[in-house]
């Protein structure tokens, strides 16, 4: 069993994007800029936004943080998003989810401009997404493709069960595993709640992405030998040998899936520094007009 070690790579990749800022700003470039929005006090946005402006101050970014209590309205949000979209400094934005209930989500989405779509959510980052064409893709899914071809793990021919079909990972990242690409030419089955004998269906897989938000939800018995399990959950539990009062744990049963995997990623340290770091990559395409000219 080899362990997928997210937090190194994530490392390892942005040592390289802080190289090519490196050089950006010897030939008086442009130097890619984020902006992030955070509406209210959710403790796991605050921790979430402060991860990407960590990392945009390691690779040299330049970063704006505008933060808003939950009391906004859905206008003035709108306004700021706006602004977002004309301000030719900005190469790239996100607005971090959730929002509060009064505030509709997809709305939002709709007004980010594409071009400036990092987060790679918006209807038609998404479709380009699903046809092949240059886009931004979304963090989470790109991080795994990431992981996949460093570690040079085969995935053409292999059968990728995906475990959830949220459009922020499962659906995603089952059409990039399915694509005429590297990493990708998987047949893919997509997995939920809903589906019949699903431990029978993830028993056949080659390669399982756990997307379903239920800790060690994936057991050893729904895991052939040599399978490569890549678990996107992170979930609390508690735990009173902890300082904090809780552990985060995956969608799978690290401790006994492990032995039976060929490679596995860990919660945490896996999936999760890979998506911003993605993120990163996504902004760094954005400020050279890689996707939209």
């Amino acid at each position: 069993m080899q362990l997928i070690d997210g937090k190194k790579l994530s490392e390892t990749i942005k040592e390289e994007i802080a190289d090519e800022v490196g050089l950006i700003k010897k030939q008086d470039g442009k130097v890619p800029h984020l902006a992030a929005v955070l509406v209210g006090d959710d403790p796991a946005s605050q921790a979430y936004v402060r991860n990407k402006v960590r990392s945009c101050d390691q690779v040299g970014f330049e970063s704006t943080l505008i933060k808003k209590d939950s009391s906004i309205t859905q206008e003035e949000l709108l306004e700021i998003v706006e602004d977002l979209n004309s301000n030719d400094d900005i190469d790239g934005f996100i607005v971090q989810l959730p929002l509060p209930k009064h505030i509709d989500e997809s709305l939002v989405t709709l007004k980010i401009d594409p071009t400036k779509d990092v987060d790679g959510f918006h209807p038609i980052n998404f479709g380009r997404m699903a046809q092949g064409l240059p886009s931004y893709l979304p963090a989470t899914p790109y991080g795994i493709l990431q992981m996949l071809e460093r570690y040079k793990i085969e995935t053409s021919g292999m059968h990728c069960v995906v475990i959830g079909r949220s459009n922020i990972v499962g659906t995603p990242i089952s059409i990039l595993l399915s694509r005429k690409a590297s990493p990708g030419n998987c047949t893919v089955t997509i997995t939920h709640s809903r589906t019949r004998d699903l431990s029978s269906e993830v028993s056949r897989a080659d390669i399982i992405i756990a997307a379903i938000g239920i800790p060690h939800f994936v057991t050893a018995d729904m895991v052939k030998e040599g399978a490569v399990v890549i678990d996107v959950g992170i979930n609390r539990m508690e735990d009173e040998t902890r300082k904090r009062g809780y552990r985060l744990v995956g969608d799978v049963d690290f401790d006994q899936v492990a032995p039976r995997c060929s490679f596995i990623t860990p919660v945490p340290g896996g999936v999760g520094p890979m998506t911003v770091t993605s993120l990163m990559l996504n902004t760094l395409k954005a400020s050279r007009r890689e996707i939209y000219g």
